[in-house]
């Protein structure tokens, strides 16, 4: 699975996809693809991440108590 960075569009390809869905989980394994190769895997917070379509990750994915707000 990809997401891309919002600050640059780049595509990181999601090496935990548990961590995803987690919303206790504030960052992510992934590998940055950008240039000829992928890179080695880092760490990225799920807030400065989104579909490559630019839309957002669901909240239920980012927010531990998003049932609880009104």
């Amino acid at each position: 699975m990809f997401v891309a960075e919002k600050s640059t569009g780049h595509l990181i390809e999601v090496l935990d996809t548990r961590g995803l869905f987690d919303p206790h989980e504030h960052r992510i394994k992934g590998s940055l693809h950008y240039g000829e190769e992928a890179q080695d895997p880092e760490f990225y917070d799920k807030s400065e991440l989104s579909f490559p379509s630019g839309e957002s990750l669901p909240q239920c994915w980012t927010d531990p108590h998003y049932r609880r707000k009104n």
